[in-house]
């Protein structure tokens, strides 16, 4: 089952990615799948290649410094 977990910037890591397994995505954490870094500020999502969820930035959500 694959889903899409929409994000907030304030949720990504300083290097502006997530980590799934996530409780974000209503997983649990001890029986999951091994714990991989996605990058989703570099587009704006990112899919876990284990279990196919999909995080993404909410719209109008921007990570950086922008002013």
């Amino acid at each position: 089952m694959t889903n899409t977990v929409e994000l907030l910037a304030k949720d990504l890591n300083g290097h502006g990615g997530v980590f799934c397994p996530s409780a974000k995505a209503d997983m649990a954490l001890w029986n999951s799948h091994p714990k991989v870094y996605l990058d989703v500020a570099k587009s704006g999502e990112a899919k876990c290649p284990y279990c196919g969820t999909t995080f993404k930035l909410a719209a109008g959500e921007h990570v950086g410094n922008h002013h």
